[in-house]
């Protein structure tokens, strides 16, 4: 498996399709959480979630976004302005969700957490272990987050503990490996050969 270590000093100077790929990911990824929003409510409450922090496994699409950019275009900034501009376009263009403003919020928080990974590991390395880190820290932060949040602020600290560790979950596994995946597609595709995905994609084969 490859560990998609990009070169010792990345080029962090932003080209036009750098630009416009975070823009298009961030409509795509914003008609994706605006959509997941309508179907969340019923499927939240299906018996087998009947142990209320346990519908945190299912906000695991709504961290993918900034793992996601921050794996295409590799730069400062992309993974947490995929995520915030996706968060936006799911709240204002497409005439908003029940969470209301939160979103915005949401999207903020969601974005710094996968951000923070690609920046601990200085824009180099973006493997499927960055991958998932993201994705967790993008679940972790967010459910501090949440802590604040009428729908969560009055539950016990066994719950909010189980919050937390279940939105980790959802991060690693739908944002984080999932992401990961999606991208290795779309690199295969040839949908991506300007970027460092798709150059990966080229010389393993």
């Amino acid at each position: 498996m490859s560990s998609a270590v990009s070169s010792t000093r990345p080029d962090v100077r932003y080209r036009t399709i750098d630009l416009v790929t975070i823009a298009t990911l961030a409509v795509a990824f914003g008609v994706i959480f605006w959509a997941w929003g309508k179907v969340y409510a019923p499927l939240s409450a299906l018996a087998v979630f009947s142990f209320p922090p346990s519908a945190a496994l299912l906000a695991g699409t709504w961290l993918m976004a900034g793992v996601v950019g921050g794996l295409i275009v590799r730069k400062p900034g992309a993974a947490f302005a995929t995520e915030f501009f996706a968060a936006a376009v799911s709240t204002v263009v497409l005439g908003g969700t029940e969470w209301g403003l939160t979103v915005f919020a949401s999207g903020f928080f969601q974005g710094l957490g996968a951000e923070l990974v690609f920046l601990a590991v200085f824009y180099k390395r973006f493997g499927l272990l960055v991958a998932m880190a993201a994705g967790a820290l993008a679940g972790i932060v967010e459910a501090f987050y949440e802590w604040t949040q009428p729908f969560t602020a009055a539950w016990d600290f066994g719950y909010k503990l189980a919050h937390l560790g279940f939105l980790t979950l959802a991060g690693i596994v739908i944002a984080g490996i999932g992401g990961w995946l999606l991208v290795q597609a779309l690199a295969r595709a040839g949908v991506l050969d300007a970027f460092g995905p798709g150059r990966d994609a080229a010389t393993e084969v």
